[in-house]
């Protein structure tokens, strides 16, 4: 059963004439009689009284409300997708870890929802393993994440590498470790540590440092957004490994104070740096469709500016 077979069917029941119908269908009358006949052999039954006007049957009264829904649904879908592929889509869906919302995101933001103002943007703040969830599930359209061995290497899945970004130590301003420049690791593992929450990037980055290392992790507990960290922290002698960018304001607390990781040794600044790198993950055919493909380039072009442009803010400080 083919589509121009039930269109000639509806047309000819329509008009109730095989010229009449062969009009409507831009054919000549013979395909519209071929269409017929092999629809009809398809389902093994008469659909139409050949007489000077072409009557439907009891099978194709029967069959008629069915192919009209069918036809009509198959308009629907084409057009559907006719807009889809012009970039007339409802609403473009984000999903991206914390820092990177709370920051270097919102100038993005604000510049598709200038470029493409009739598309609604949805943002939701997610850890990374979450993030690459909803994404394979198709809730949403694209993630930012830290990388790690959950982003798939499918052929259809498209990952572009934003930026490294180092990971630095977050302590009370008067906590003991606040008076070294960079803090040594034995030092570090010594203090109970506050991480993310399972299923964050960051959490398994922290683990695998104290594992490589053969030394204890003394989780104190487990947190999910910037200022939690903040506001603990603060508190007494716990201790975060946190990314540059989760540290901004961090930075102006007086009550608070960031330093970096030394060797082992102690002797010099972690080699190689303590860093996270942060992608991008997306599919290959939701880059065919114009508004994703540009949220895609805007982050591309204005993501790993912005932040650079927050490390020399950092540094300045």
């Amino acid at each position: 059963m083919r589509l121009e077979q039930l269109r000639a069917f509806l047309a000819v029941a329509d008009t109730g004439s095989f010229q009449q119908a062969a009009l409507r269908c831009h054919v000549t009358q013979s395909t519209v009689s071929r269409q017929i006949q092999s629809l009809e052999a398809d389902l093994g039954i008469t659909l139409f009284h050949r007489s000077t006007q072409a009557k439907l049957t009891v099978a194709g009264d029967r069959l008629l409300p069915r192919v009209r829904k069918i036809c009509q649904e198959w308009a629907t879908a084409s057009q559907e997708l006719e807009e889809l592929r012009a970039g007339k889509q409802p609403e473009l869906c984000v999903a991206a870890i914390h820092s990177l919302c709370a920051y270097a995101l919102p100038p993005v933001l604000q510049q598709f929802c200038q470029d493409y103002p009739e598309v609604q943007l949805r943002v939701t703040a997610l850890g990374s393993d979450r993030a690459l969830k909803v994404l394979r599930d198709g809730l949403v359209d694209l993630a930012i994440v830290m990388n790690n061995r959950f982003v798939a290497s499918s052929p259809e899945v498209v990952v572009e590498v934003l930026y490294d970004e180092p990971i630095k130590l977050l302590m009370a301003a008067d906590h003991p470790l606040a008076g070294y420049n960079a803090v040594p690791w034995a030092e570090l593992a010594r203090y109970p540590q506050v991480v993310f929450k399972d299923g964050y990037g960051m959490q398994r980055i922290v683990q695998e440092q104290f594992i490589r290392r053969g030394t204890p992790l003394r989780t104190a507990l487990e947190l999910n957004t910037p200022d939690a960290f903040r506001g603990v922290v603060r508190q007494g002698e716990m201790l975060a490994l946190l990314p540059e960018s989760a540290l901004i304001e961090a930075y102006d607390d007086p009550a608070l104070a960031i330093r970096p990781v030394a060797s082992d040794d102690g002797s010099s600044l972690s080699d190689p740096p303590l860093t996270r790198q942060v992608v991008m993950v997306t599919t290959s055919d939701r880059l065919q469709i114009p508004p994703i493909r540009h949220f895609y380039n805007l982050i591309l072009s204005q993501l790993p500016q912005s932040i650079r442009q927050q490390s020399l803010s950092t540094v300045a400080h």
